[in-house]
Order: C-alpha cells, then structure tokens, then sequence
C-alpha cells in the first residue's frame, strides 16, 4: 500500500498540543512589524472582559476612562460615560461582548488596530462613540474631555466642562478671599 505523503500523523499527547496551540495562537502573542507592534494578551486582560473590578474596567470598551474612584473628575465624568454607554451599546449585546472585541480588535487601545474585522465591528455595534481623552489644561479645574459621539452627547460633554470651570473658578476665588481676609486679621 502507497503512503500518502500528505497525510500527517500526530504523535503528541493532547497535553501537549494544547500547550503548543496555546503558545501559538495569533491572538495572544503581540506581533510587531517595524515600529508597528501589538500588545501580548495576559490572563488578566480575559480577567477584565469577564469579571471587570471596576467602573474603568467596566466601560473600558468606550476607551479611554482612567479615573481614580472616589476623585472629583470620576464624579462629574461617570454620568457621561454612562449616558455613551446607554446610545452606544446595542439592546441585545452583553458588555462583555464589546470588552472581547474590543481586546482583540482595538488591542483595548484608541490608536491601535489588532484585527482589522473585529474592530469594524466594535465600531458598527458602538455606532462610532468613543471616549478618547480627559485632561486639565492650566488650572486644576480646566477640564477638557475629548469624545467622538453625537451632538447629544457632545453637548453634554461641553455642558460638564463648563460647570467645571466654573465650580472650580468659584472656589478658587472663595479660596483666594479667605486667605486675603486671615491676612488682613493678622
């Protein structure tokens, strides 16, 4: 009888090719092709598409919303992150769902583009709404925040800025006239 030379016989345990196919597998080891590279997909990234600990790791598929719990900026921003959350995610689509696709399509970044499918479709089900940056520019309370969403939301954005500013503004001059008056006293 002929041997067919196209036939492969695998002789490992099954131990061993799961090993082998875990080691192996596109998703998990980050590629890089010149100054192009891709993260490394750890057990703790599967950790937070699944059981996410916190508000961040929660909405994390909106982008980027890295507040510290508790903060004043947590505060005003999380009605917002919400309110994206409500016009982005589809009726029928678990969170999870998005944080997976989100992990292997956008490698859970704003720039980058792991599978260029899977990120498509994290844009088609999210309609495109994107929390891309907060910062403070001059003073503590200059807020700026940076979303791509509808005008709704880019109103509401604007919205929270301003009432920021102007919060801050206030108590930063209430601040000032307590410590003109204590010198005044002394």
């Amino acid at each position: 009888m002929a041997v067919n030379k196209f036939v492969i016989v695998d002789n490992r345990t099954f131990q061993q090719r799961a090993a082998d196919f875990g080691r192996s597998a596109m998703f998990w080891k980050g590629r890089k092709k010149g100054s192009i590279h891709t993260r490394d997909i750890t057990w703790d990234d599967l950790r937070e598409v699944f059981f996410p600990k916190d508000f961040n790791e929660k909405y994390g598929y909106l982008g980027y919303i890295h507040t510290t719990e508790g903060s004043d900026i947590s505060e005003v921003i999380r009605p917002l992150v919400l309110a994206m959350d409500k016009k982005a995610k589809p009726a029928l689509c678990p969170r999870w769902f998005l944080r997976l696709l989100d992990l292997f399509g956008n490698d859970k970044s704003i720039v980058r583009v792991r599978n260029r499918r899977l990120s498509m479709l994290i844009w088609r089900l999210t309609k495109g709404i994107r929390f891309m940056d907060w910062k403070t520019k001059w003073e503590w309370y200059d807020l700026r925040i940076s979303i791509i969403a509808d005008r709704e939301l880019q109103d509401m954005a604007n919205k929270i800025e301003r009432d920021y500013y102007a919060k801050g503004k206030q108590k930063e001059a209430l601040i000032e006239l307590t410590n003109i008056n204590l010198e005044d006293e002394d």
